[in-house]
């Protein structure tokens, strides 16, 4: 009682308050029964995205998938694979360097996805409201100007991203108060106002591709691919309103798994309403993948 020392912070003392015990550490593992079903859900993700990827490559000179622009198509699939190989950043002994990358790497890969789903849009809107051959807005299908408006939603994203690392970097840190008797390691992003900034940023291009698809599904037209835009753009939206709430109230390996299962459940949004109809017509339902179907636009 007249000499107390005070334990170092990844150390707790026993019940008679005589020794100091090693804390035991919390944070999102692969050997945990959580980080093994998250592992399991972004493997069958990035194998998904992958099989969609070859059927796309496969059918490529099929009508379906010309009339989809398949360049952005293959662009869209391939960064919903890395996305979701981004996962992987968040579980595991956050170190400097993870801690650095994690959202960085997915704010940029998700910026590159949910672009190239709104220049897929503005195509789809374009081509439907364009009629005169020697219109001005006809350049607009040309898929240089979809690479460039990419490219060009890209460097604002990596422009914020940039500030975040330079300014305030996320760094590895200790939580030794949330919860007794245990140490919390996680990733402090450094500073909350560009995190919700990057955030933010993917938002605004989700929910402009929304109002952009919702305005192009009244087209008329049987073959419209706004309509699965429109709720793939209404799921990504509703998922990340819903992660804001969620990411603020948990603490320690589940407000990282609450991380990792946004990130999951909209890029299934997107894989699930964009490419899964596609790819059940040309698997199951070929007579349908013809020039003459009435699923396909006539020209």
């Amino acid at each position: 009682m007249e000499k107390c020392d005070q334990c170092p912070e990844d150390e707790w003392p026993n019940s008679r308050h005589s020794s100091c015990l090693k804390r035991p550490l919390d944070f999102l593992s692969f050997h945990d029964l959580l980080g093994i079903l998250l592992t399991l859900l972004i493997v069958t993700l990035c194998v998904f995205s992958i099989i969609i990827l070859v059927i796309f490559i496969k059918y490529r000179e099929t009508p379906i998938v010309k009339a989809n622009n398949r360049n952005l198509s293959y662009i869209i699939l391939i960064s919903l694979m890395l996305s979701s190989l981004c996962s992987f950043l968040y579980i595991g002994n956050p170190a400097k360097i993870i801690c650095l990358l994690q959202n960085i790497i997915f704010y940029l890969v998700f910026t590159f996805a949910v672009s190239s789903v709104l220049a897929k849009t503005i195509t789809v809107l374009v081509a439907f409201n364009v009629s005169k051959p020697n219109s001005k807005f006809r350049i607009l299908l040309r898929n240089r100007y979809s690479y460039m408006f990419i490219t060009l939603c890209f460097i604002g994203e990596f422009g914020i991203c940039l500030c975040w690392i330079n300014f305030y970097p996320p760094y590895p840190a200790r939580d030794s108060v949330s919860k007794s008797g245990i140490l919390i390691l996680y990733c402090n992003v450094g500073s909350h106002v560009l995190f919700y900034i990057a955030l933010g940023y993917n938002s605004f291009l989700a929910l402009l591709c929304f109002l952009v698809a919702f305005f192009a599904k009244k087209l008329p037209d049987r073959f419209n691919e706004a309509h699965h835009i429109t709720f793939s753009m209404l799921v990504f939206c509703s998922v990340w309103i819903s992660f804001i709430p969620a990411y603020i109230s948990t603490k320690g390996k589940y407000m990282t798994a609450v991380q990792v299962f946004a990130i999951l459940a909209s890029s299934t949004g997107l894989l699930g309403f964009i490419f899964f109809p596609k790819c059940f017509i040309m698997i199951f339902r070929p007579e349908f993948n013809v020039k003459k179907s009435q699923y396909i636009r006539r020209k």
